[in-house]
């Protein structure tokens, strides 16, 4: 094709919109045994969880900056803010939360989903969660969501129970740096038998200059549950460094359901180094829907481990990376019963020189028995500058397994942009009409208010790239 021009970076319109840093408290830059305690003593938490943060903080001194994925040479965890707390209370209405964050979350649309779509709403700003709600009828069924703090101290029993048994703080350096300075974040426990119909939401916004989120999500679905849980997050672009190492664990007990929902859209200064792990037991299903936008660095890996008999997974993720962006995602199953299933759906679209790169695990321990598994990576790639790689890792330790795997790599197809330009279509309107239909098997899977996001932050990534 002619020859075309390149755009840096793009505007993210109202996800690039900053609000003057207003905060009640602020830690130093860096990271300190009296700033863990500096975090303990401003959420008044019990001994147990600062004796945590403390020996997290020793553990990640002695864990070493991983080398096998992404370049994280460049991160300055020292000169990282980790804890931001704002001038506010978390509020029950909107009408409490300050005017300016409220106006973030407004122009993000999360007032209007929850009126419109939503059982329940989250809201995390910088480091603590500033809003909160869940329907009536949901609490008189004995559902739980409420931020992690208020979860420590309510739920201290459920919350000693699962809190880091999922991912503790031995896995990685920045599992054990969560665990040192982990803030805000949500806990849902739903009780047996209970199904709740509407989806609940959590949102998560980065707002300071140079500073970390370590939010912690915790679910728990108890025996014959249903649960959609979806998670947004966003940050504004900034000419320093943000990290963001959040952790999410799920539990999803027998014949239980739970669908977790998100899309990360970071600024392009952001390092995301997030972990995300289910358990699922007998007959238990997990649907991941997963979308990754933005950052600089991202190493993230959804994991499923499929610990009952009949227990099922089912991943759908898309990624999107572009010039300067190193985007090393995938998913991880480990199949540990017999009689289970898993699907996984991966996509990746590079442009403008992006790397993305698919980095799974699919295990199937020795008796785990009659297990299937289907595998399919699509890696588009716009232009020549651009690269996808994929390493899908497939360890099985026993005959009886039916698995089946494909993934496909392949630049846009120049006869398609060309057939569609012979019939009225601009260049750039082509492009993304293939583009669309490339990742309408992850928009079909995405309640409609994120389907739409999910096409805007598409639609906002592909201009400029055709001139």
């Amino acid at each position: 094709m002619a020859n075309k021009t390149y755009v840096s970076d793009i505007d993210r319109g109202v996800y690039d919109i900053i609000n003057k840093e207003d905060h009640r408290f602020i830690a130093d830059r860096g990271l300190t045994e009296e700033i863990i305690r500096e975090i303990s003593r401003e959420k008044d938490e019990p001994e147990w969880m600062l004796k945590f943060r403390l020996k997290s903080l020793e553990i990640y001194k002695q864990k070493p900056v991983p080398t096998w994925g992404a370049d994280l040479s460049d991160l300055d965890v020292e000169n990282i803010v980790h804890y931001v707390k704002p001038n506010t209370e978390m509020a029950r209405t909107w009408d409490d939360v300050p005017e300016d964050i409220k106006e973030t979350f407004e122009r993000l649309g999360i007032p209007q989903a929850e009126r419109e779509s939503l059982a329940g709403v989250g809201a995390q700003y910088d480091s603590e969660v500033v809003y909160h709600s869940i329907q009536e009828e949901l609490t008189a069924q004995g559902v739980v969501y409420t931020d992690m703090d208020t979860a420590v101290k309510e739920y201290e029993s459920i919350v000693k129970k699962y809190f880091m048994t999922l991912i503790t703080n031995r896995d990685h350096k920045f599992s054990a740096l969560h665990g040192a300075v982990w803030s805000g974040g949500s806990f849902v426990y739903v009780p047996k038998g209970v199904k709740v119909e509407k989806p609940l939401q959590s949102y998560f916004r980065l707002n300071a200059k140079g500073a970390g989120q370590f939010e912690h999500t915790l679910i728990v679905v108890e025996e014959g549950a249903e649960l959609h849980f979806i998670e947004g997050c966003s940050a504004p672009k900034y000419g320093v460094q943000n990290l963001h190492a959040g952790a999410v664990e799920l539990f999803v007990k027998d014949d239980a359901k739970l669908r977790y929902s998100t899309i990360e859209n970071w600024s392009r200064n952001m390092y995301n180094l997030n972990t995300k792990r289910c358990a699922v037991d007998k007959n238990g299903r997990i649907e991941w829907v997963s979308g990754s936008f933005g950052s600089r660095v991202s190493m993230l890996y959804p994991m499923s481990i499929l610990r009952g008999e009949g227990a099922s997974s089912e991943f759908t993720g898309i990624t999107f990376a572009s010039s300067g962006q190193y985007l090393d995602t995938g998913t991880k199953v480990v199949h540990a019963a017999p009689n289970t299933t898993s699907i996984i759906n991966s996509k990746s679209i590079s442009k403008n020189g992006g790397h993305a790169f698919y980095r799974g695990l699919l295990k199937v321990t020795p008796g785990a028995y009659n297990v299937k598994s289907t595998v399919n990576c699509e890696s588009l790639m716009l232009d020549s500058e651009s690269r996808s790689d994929t390493l899908p890792i497939i360890e099985v330790m026993n005959d009886k397994v039916d698995i089946g795997h494909e993934a496909k790599i392949g630049r846009i197809s120049d006869d398609t942009i060309f057939y569609l330009m012979s019939r009225g279509i601009p260049e750039g309107e082509a492009k993304a009409m293939i583009v669309r239909g490339f990742v309408e098997p992850i928009t079909k899977e995405l309640p409609l208010e994120y389907a739409v996001e999910l096409n805007n932050l598409i639609g906002l990534e592909l201009e400029g790239t055709i001139g």
